[in-house]
Formats: structure tokens, C-alpha cells, sequence
């Protein structure tokens, strides 16, 4: 039986050292169910690092990271295939196969890790598509006929095709128009709001900070230097985060000419 009030992931003490150099100092946090979680920081902070910590793809200094209460880096390979089982990653440029096509792609995660026939895969990969808002036809082509956008969707379909608890995406919106990328975040939404995911996303987008995301994480220094609801972070008496909101207010909405 799963505990639902404990934590699905548990982030503590990790330190991160790449030579002499220190990026990670003793980061620590937790995410419970049903949240949206944005991690930010500035250039050289580690979060997309931090994010293959988490899934077990880069091995940090110290530190532990719990997934669904599995220690990742004293996990068996069975232990950590059955806790793999139960999140999906989205890379930054998706990480789609080319050689394959946006179907065999999303079943690709289906084939490896379950038994289930053909005709089920090919219906869970129709609602996967479906759910990530990608009409059918796009189905049967290859990635590179997709739009940005398409790819994206493509990508996320991928990452929730055994249905997981936890999803993380790295820089989903990064590339997008606008109007393209507003509709990935409300894609993002609705998946935590109708299936009840839990999402962590590295991202820079302001938009979707202020949009979609219930909870803010700020990486500074080495350690988490704010941790809370949106709103509360903005208002912490920290001159990163004041400089880092008001940039990027003045880059959405233009400098004020005085009229």
C-alpha cells in the first residue's frame, strides 16, 4: 500500500562538485502530490544537473535523493527499473528518435517495460497523443515534420505513456513562440488539475512561473535560497530574486516610455 501524504520525492543534503568547482552545497527539498513545481536559478546553478540527480542519470557527490521512498543511489537495478516505472522525463529538445515515428516513439516506454499486446499498445499510444493534445495524423510521422510545438507535445506523450506519478521537464517551453508556449503550459496545468500529476520543471519563462505553477524553487549559491507559493518567493528580501522578477517583467512587458 502507498503512502499518499508522504512525500514522492525527498531531496537532501546533495552536493555537486565538478572538480574544484562546488555547484550543489547541501540541496534540499521534498514534492508531495498533485503539486507544479518550477525550479529556477541563475546561470550555473545546476538545475538541469540537479534534475539527472534526481532520476538517477548522474551521480551526485553526497547527498540523497528518495524516489517513491527508494534511496536512487542505493538502489538495486530491479529497485530502480520499478521506480523508473513510475515518473517520466522530458529533456529540453525532447529527445525524440528520428528514425522512428511520433507512434513508435510514445510506445517505445510501453514495449520496454510492460507485456501488454500490440492492439493495447496502439490504443494506450492513441489516448497518450490525445491527452498531450496531438490530432491523430500526427501519429505516423517522423519528428522532424513536427512543428517545435508538436515536438514538445510529442515528448510529454512519451513521458506519460505508463501513466506516472511524477513527470519532470527540463526547459519544456524553451524555443516556443508564445502563443505555442502558453498552450504547453495549460497542457502542463491540466495534466497536474485532471490526472493528478506531480510536475517539477526547470524553466525561465516568467509566463509560466506566473501562469501555471503552484510552487517556486530557487536555487542561489549552492543551496535552495527560497522555497514557497509563487506570490511569497517574489516577495523574499533577496536581491537575485528582486533583480530576476523585475528583468524579466521589463522584458514581457517593455520599458515604460512614460506615457
Amino acid at each position: 500500500m502507498r503512502d499518499h501524504d508522504a512525500p514522492l520525492l525527498a531531496v537532501d543534503g546533495i552536493v555537486t562538485r565538478f572538480g574544484t568547482q562546488t555547484v550543489h552545497r547541501g540541496v534540499g527539498f521534498t514534492a508531495g502530490r498533485g503539486e507544479l513545481i518550477a525550479l529556477i536559478g541563475g546561470s550555473g546553478t545546476g538545475k538541469s544537473v540537479l534534475l539527472r540527480e534526481i532520476v538517477g542519470l548522474q551521480r551526485p557527490t553526497a547527498g540523497t535523493v528518495r524516489l517513491f521512498g527508494t534511496e536512487v543511489w542505493a538502489a538495486s537495478a530491479a529497485e530502480l527499473d520499478r521506480v523508473r516505472r513510475r515518473f517520466g522525463m522530458m529533456f529540453q529538445d525532447g529527445a525524440l528518435f528520428s528514425s522512428l515515428t511520433v507512434a513508435q516513439n510514445v510506445a517505445v516506454p510501453l514495449r520496454e517495460h510492460t507485456t501488454l499486446p500490440a492492439d493495447a499498445v496502439d490504443a494506450l499510444v492513441a489516448l497518450r497523443l490525445a491527452q498531450a493534445g496531438l490530432p491523430a495524423d500526427a501519429a505516423h510521422k517522423a519528428p522532424s515534420a513536427l512543428s517545435g510545438g508538436m515536438r514538445k507535445r510529442a515528448a510529454i506523450a512519451r513521458a506519460i505513456a505508463l501513466e506516472p506519478e511524477l513527470l519532470f521537464l527540463d526547459e519544456p517551453t524553451s524555443g516556443l513562440d508564445p502563443i505555442t508556449a502558453r498552450g504547453f503550459d495549460r497542457l502542463v496545468r491540466n495534466l497536474v488539475d485532471d490526472l493528478g500529476l506531480t510536475v517539477l520543471l526547470v524553466t525561465h519563462d516568467l509566463d509560466t512561473l506566473l501562469g501555471v505553477v503552484d510552487r517556486l524553487i530557487v536555487l542561489a549559491d549552492g543551496v535552495v535560497a527560497a522555497d514557497g507559493p509563487v506570490a511569497q518567493v517574489i516577495r523574499t528580501d533577496d536581491a537575485w530574486i528582486r533583480d530576476y522578477f523585475s528583468v524579466r517583467r521589463m522584458v514581457r512587458e517593455g520599458p515604460d516610455d512614460g506615457s
